[in-house]
C-alpha cells in the first residue's frame, strides 16, 4: 500500500485495511475537477471544495465501518491524501514552496500558511469551544476537522499552520478551514518561473 508516481506530478494510492477501502489519484497541474465519494456527505463537500480551490484534480472513492463511525473512513482518506500528494510533489523543483490565504464563509475566517518542507507539522487552533462536539450533516464530528489536516499534513510532510480568526455556524468554521488551506497549497506547489529547476531550500533539498 504505497502511492505511484503515474506521470509528471500525478499520482495514486490504494489503502485497504479491515476499517476501509480508499483509492486516491490526484493531478497537481489540474484545475480543481474532482470525483469524491467517501460515503460521508459533509466530507465529499469538503473534499471537493479543497480540489476547486487548490486547483488540484482530485478522485476518491472510500468506504469503510461507517456503521461504527466515521473517523476510520475520514481519516483514512486523508492518510491516502497525504501519501499521493507527497509522491506527486516529487523533489519538489522549481514549486514556491510556501503559500498564505485567507478565506471567509459568511461571519467566518480562516487563515492557512503552507510551507512544502519536507518535515511535517501542524499548528491548528482559533475554533470556537464546543466546536469539536457538533455533528455536521448528522455524519461529520467537528473534531475530526484536526485528524483530516493533521494525516494529510504528516503524510505529506508538509508544515500547515490553520488558524480560525472568527466563526460562529460549525459549518461555516470547518469550510472556511478547507478553502484557505487549498488556496495556500495551490500557491505553495505552483511552479515559480524564477526559480527554474532548482529546489527551494538553502540546503538544496527539500
Amino acid at each position: 500500500m504505497s502511492a505511484e508516481l503515474i506521470g509528471a506530478r500525478r499520482a495514486r494510492m490504494e489503502r485497504v485495511t479491515s476499517e476501509s477501502s480508499v483509492f486516491v489519484e490526484l493531478d497537481l497541474d489540474g484545475s480543481g475537477v474532482s470525483e469524491i465519494s467517501t460515503t460521508v456527505p459533509f466530507y465529499d463537500h469538503m473534499l471537493t471544495a479543497l480540489s476547486k480551490h487548490s486547483l488540484i484534480d482530485l478522485t476518491v472513492r472510500a468506504t469503510g465501518d461507517t456503521h461504527i463511525d466515521v473517523h476510520h473512513t475520514v481519516e483514512d482518506t486523508a492518510i491516502t491524501i497525504g501519501e499521493v500528494l507527497r509522491v506527486a510533489l516529487g523533489n519538489k523543483a522549481g514549486i514556491r514552496r510556501f503559500g498564505t490565504s485567507y478565506a471567509p464563509l459568511d461571519e467566518a475566517l480562516a487563515r492557512s500558511v503552507v510551507d512544502v518542507s519536507g518535515r511535517p507539522y501542524l499548528v491548528h487552533g482559533g475554533e470556537p469551544a464546543g466546536q469539536e462536539y457538533h455533528l455536521i450533516g448528522g455524519h461529520f464530528t467537528g473534531s475530526m476537522t484536526r485528524h483530516v489536516f493533521e494525516a494529510i499534513t504528516f503524510h505529506a510532510q508538509i508544515c500547515a499552520h490553520i488558524e480560525v480568526l472568527s466563526g460562529r455556524d460549525p459549518h461555516h468554521i470547518v469550510e472556511a478551514q478547507f478553502k484557505s488551506f487549498a488556496r495556500a497549497l495551490r500557491e505553495a506547489v505552483e511552479f515559480d518561473a524564477r526559480m527554474g529547476d532548482k529546489i527551494p531550500s538553502t540546503k538544496g533539498a527539500l
